[in-house]
């Protein structure tokens, strides 16, 4: 069989990602996670809380795009809401990494940010990222709800015991697992930003 064309890879990266959006809005426990997901958020802002962050590589940016969307607007002028990506701080990741690893740049973070009903979101597409789950971990100590955004390959079996909420995007390939994230998220950010901000 031979290489796939230019136009062949683009149709083939759209119907992953129609197929998986596809299986993602007909999975009733999915929606159901969006949602538990969403409420645990607005819990945590309404108690005087914050959103922290954490991925690496796409999903460091997946975790800032989701903190700009808090921070400054999705749908409609309002009041900022504090959230946090942990992956911004070059003088803070490079610091850590030097004196204590790159397996903790986001658990010192989180020790030294976090608080008893933050919120903090760890996106790892394999679930098993080191620095995720050493985060994660922190985080469950210092009594944040924790959630996990993954896929469903067998190794995300490390991140789920550590997460109070699991949003599992119904697929194996990154790229698509990230694409399932953000489209989430969206949906997430507007159910707690129209809550908060309009009755």
């Amino acid at each position: 069989m031979g290489a796939l064309s230019d136009a062949e890879i683009v149709a083939t990266h759209f119907r992953r990602s129609l197929d998986a959006l596809a299986r993602a809005d007909e999975d009733a426990a999915f929606g159901a996670a969006v949602l538990a997901v969403a409420r645990a958020i607005e819990a945590s802002l309404r108690a005087g809380g914050k959103v922290m962050l954490a991925g690496n590589g796409g999903s460091a940016a997946d975790a800032q795009h989701i903190a700009g969307e808090f921070l400054s607007r999705l749908r409609f002028d309002r009041h900022p809401l504090p959230a946090l990506a942990l992956t911004t701080d070059s003088a803070v990741l490079t610091a850590v990494g030097n004196d204590y690893g790159y397996e903790r740049v986001f658990e010192r973070q989180v020790r030294g940010l976090a608080r008893s009903g933050d919120v903090f979101i760890a996106l790892s597409t394999s679930g098993k990222s080191p620095n995720v789950i050493a985060a994660l971990n922190a985080a469950r100590e210092l009594g944040a709800v924790t959630i996990g955004f993954t896929g469903t390959a067998p190794s995300a079996a490390a991140m789920r015991p550590l997460c109070d909420f699991v949003l599992a995007a119904p697929s194996d390939d990154t790229p698509v697992i990230q694409q399932i994230h953000m489209t989430a998220a969206h949906a997430i950010c507007e159910i707690v930003e129209r809550n908060l901000f309009k009755s």
